[in-house]
């Protein structure tokens, strides 16, 4: 163990296993955790060749053949519990993506949802089986996050009571689902539903792609591969043009809308029911944005705390980097964003679960709000997360340039989240569209409940900026319940400004469209504020849960972090709104310093709680142990390039180019 670390877990103020247990939700999910990863992580048949020296087809390959392993064990194990399968998949593949992921994320989730109880007969067994492998062919090469513009079709034949399913342009072929270029044999593709001569925009419909014995594709249907990506180099995204494919009434799941054998359409009781599954997805990136940010926070922070560089006073020995308060300013913050999107994560969770059960009983009043809160949330911390692993990456130095930290890995695992299961921009504007939705309600008189409640006072503030003593500001910058407060009054005149410059733009003969678009900026800009209110205040209410103090203590250190650091970033809408004073955003700097090195003390073992095994972080620079250099030397050398000490291209090139020079 290298004596610096030890220094470092000896100095911690707090108990690590018992945050551990918060972060797990109970020490009996943390036991469960443990023997679930040690369960695989010592499974020979997990054994894998180093993802990093590997080719493209070889890291398919190996994902393949660990995901087929991974399905046999958890049968083996009666491991059903769907966090637990959750937990045993991520330890198969760390954190990485698999050709089977929309297989269990999208395709069983959808017939568990949307399938009727004869479609559930015919399907879902040979799916969890699978004979029947699955993806969700949504995506096409011409729109993504644009659902309405999606143009595959699906006409009804009341003739042969068969749906003929076609890609009728270039851009109509499905493009980027996961397991659809080589894994998957069938796909619920999401098509626009023609019946009878009308479009009832889109449906589900499951599909089959290829052979159910030798695998080749259909006649009519011409699916592959899309070719090398940023990253995901495990994960086949496919493409799929289908050429008038015909499949029985039977394969459109009709749990909601139905299409009667003579083409007679009938509708789903709420247009949201399908939104489900997305919600779902979008409720779990956020949990992921955590686990991605307290991966590289674990890596930045322990290699900090074992690396020495430099001189802060002459003659003195290199002090470990992670005493230079610059270090701190980038990772603490940082950390203190990984506990809170853990927090906010566990409240998606426990929110969808509730507002799910209200839905199976036929009550939808919740899901505009899960809707519009699950989208912005997971724009939030995706966008945050991502910033924050390069941000990491790079307070590594060179080494974090080095595939054996982990960080680049990180990264490009994590970055498409920003895009995927809705673009960020436009997962912003419906969060936006719900905000002012709901500031209209108010200003109409109507009373808000849930998390948008606070936009019940709009009517009684005047929003002008003003200047800043006209109105004192009774704010403590010490206290969390008085910074939410702020947070909150941020977010009500960000969505006030923003529904002013709709209604400006509408003054100016603008169409709906036009003022909705000339005010897009400001839209996000609310949504975002919003979702910071949200982060601040769950961070927050979390405090009030924790009895032990040495916890409660350093949780409320990170939660104040939080809060200040998100003031002195955005200090000019608070200032502009009057909210806050010079003296007070001067302040908050003062104190955000204060707050880095009481937390210097207990940073590695707030990284410690996190409790990333050292074989799924696979990371040199933040191994447990932190012996670094020796474990960074036998990394090099393990290298494909080093099997021979003169590689073949010497005799090829560089020896026959000196005989002609």
């Amino acid at each position: 163990m290298n004596p610096d670390i030890l220094k470092e877990r000896k100095n911690a103020t707090f108990d690590v296993e018992k945050l551990t247990y918060i972060l797990d939700g109970g020490p009996e999910k943390t036991k469960r955790r443990r023997e679930i990863e040690s369960m695989v992580l010592s499974d020979p048949d997990f054994k894998e060749e180093n993802p990093s020296f590997l080719s493209r087809s070889e890291r398919y390959d190996q994902a393949v053949r660990k995901s087929a392993q991974m399905i046999l064990k958890l049968r083996e194990y009666g491991i059903a519990d769907p966090e637990e399968i959750y937990c045993y998949k991520n330890c198969v593949h760390p954190d990485r993506p698999e050709p089977l992921d929309l297989h269990l994320g999208m395709f069983l989730p959808t017939l568990l949802n949307q399938a009727t109880p004869e479609q559930m007969d015919r399907f879902f067994m040979p799916a969890w089986n699978l004979e029947i492998i699955g993806t969700y062919a949504q995506t096409e090469m011409g729109h993504g996050t644009h659902l309405r513009g999606l143009e595959t079709t699906a006409t009804y034949d009341p003739a042969t009571q068969e749906f003929v399913l076609n890609s009728p342009t270039i851009s109509s072929i499905k493009w980027w689902p996961g397991g659809l270029g080589k894994t998957s044999n069938h796909a619920i593709v999401l098509a626009q539903l023609y019946t009878q001569g009308n479009c009832h925009g889109l449906h589900a419909f499951i599909t089959p792609l290829r052979d159910m014995k030798t695998h080749v594709p259909l006649p009519g249907i011409v699916v592959g591969d899309i070719g090398p990506k940023f990253g995901f180099n495990e994960v086949d995204n496919g493409y799929l043009k289908l050429e008038n494919i015909r499949i029985p009434r039977e394969n459109m799941l009709m749990k909601y809308a139905k299409v009667e054998p003579d083409g007679t359409y009938l509708k789903p009781p709420s247009a949201k029911l399908t939104y489900g599954t997305m919600v779902f997805i979008r409720s779990m990136i956020v949990g992921e944005s955590a686990r991605a940010l307290s991966k590289a926070c674990t890596i930045a922070i322990r290699y900090s705390s074992v690396r020495h560089q430099s001189e802060i006073r002459p003659g003195e020995p290199e002090p470990q980097i992670l005493d230079y308060q610059t270090q701190q300013y980038k990772l603490f913050p940082l950390l203190a964003m990984a506990y809170a999107f853990h927090f906010v994560g566990q409240y998606m969770k426990e929110t969808y679960l509730r507002i799910s059960g209200d839905i199976n009983e036929g009550d939808f009043s919740q899901l505009p709000e899960l809707h519009a809160l699950s989208a912005g949330l997971k724009a939030f911390t995706t966008w945050e997360t991502n910033a924050g692993i390069e941000v990491c990456r790079m307070s590594c130095g060179g080494h974090g340039y080095s595939c054996s930290s982990a960080l680049p890995d990180i990264y490009v695992q994590f970055t498409p989240t920003c895009t995927y299961e809705g673009e960020n921009t436009v997962m912003m504007l419906q969060t936006a569209r719900y905000l002012v939705k709901s500031y209209r309600q108010a200003k109409a008189g109507q009373q808000l409940s849930g998390i948008v409640s606070y936009l019940n006072d709009a009517q009684h503030r005047v929003v002008q900026p003003q200047p800043v003593a006209a109105r004192p500001t009774v704010v403590d910058i010490n206290d969390l319940a008085s910074l939410v407060e702020v947070y909150k009054l941020r977010a009500a005149i960000l969505v006030e400004l923003a529904a002013k410059s709709i209604q400006q733009e509408l003054q100016r003969r603008k169409s709906q469209e036009d003022a909705w678009n000339n005010s897009a900026i400001d839209l996000v800009r609310a949504s975002d504020a919003h979702c910071h209110y949200v982060v601040v205040k769950l961070f927050t209410d979390k405090l009030r849960d924790i009895g032990d103090t040495g916890v409660h203590s350093v949780l409320s250190s990170l939660a104040l972090l939080y809060a200040l650091q998100g003031i002195t970033r955005n200090s000019g809408d608070f200032l502009q709104a009057g909210l806050l004073s010079v003296p007070q955003v001067l302040q908050s700097s003062v104190r955000i310093k204060e707050l880095l090195s009481q937390l210097r003390l207990n940073a590695v073992a707030l990284v410690d709680a996190f409790d990333h095994n050292d074989k799924k972080l696979n990371s040199v620079l933040g191994r447990y142990d932190g012996n670094v250099y020796e474990n960074l030397f036998e990394w090099a050398r393990s290298s494909p390039l080093n099997a021979t000490e003169v590689h073949e291209s010497f005799h090829k090139y560089l020896k026959p180019l000196r005989a002609k020079l």
